[in-house]
């Protein structure tokens, strides 16, 4: 099976430094720092990073899913909201939001739902993230 990786470099004190993730594909390179973690400021961070593989994986997983049981997917598309918060032992996730909505010509409602909540529990990011409530908000469209 594949083995996937991804890299970071920090350079500097923590509050004024600045580091650069890179994917192994090259797909992804960007800038990262406290203040684009924590606040509003330029560049990327990791729950941005785990949001968008999140949906991705899940996209994939519903899609597969659709088609395995005979309703292939014009499209699905995927929003996935990662919540940090600080509490006492620091900052942790807290949260993922999932919000998809998928075209699936002639599937019914109920089939849909059931597809989607098989996908939310099969996505490999989702098993990796099982520690973390994951919510899930699917519609037909």
């Amino acid at each position: 099976m594949p083995m996937r990786k991804g890299s970071a470099e920090w350079k500097g004190n923590f509050a004024e430094g600045t580091g650069t993730v890179v994917s192994e594909s090259g797909a992804l390179r960007g800038a990262y720092s406290a203040s684009s973690r924590f606040e509003a400021g330029q560049g990327t961070n990791p729950e941005e990073l785990i949001a968008s593989a999140h949906a991705a994986c899940f996209s994939m997983a519903l899609a597969a899913g659709l088609t395995g049981a005979g309703h292939a997917p014009q499209s699905v598309k995927t929003e996935a909201q990662v919540h940090i918060e600080k509490g006492e032992g620091g900052w942790s996730i807290t949260r993922i939001d999932l919000k998809t909505e998928a075209r699936v010509p002639g599937i019914t409602e109920a089939a849909f739902q059931e597809q989607a909540g098989l996908a939310k529990k099969s996505c490999p990011i989702s098993r990796a993230l099982a520690a973390v409530p994951i919510h899930l908000e699917a519609h037909l469209v």
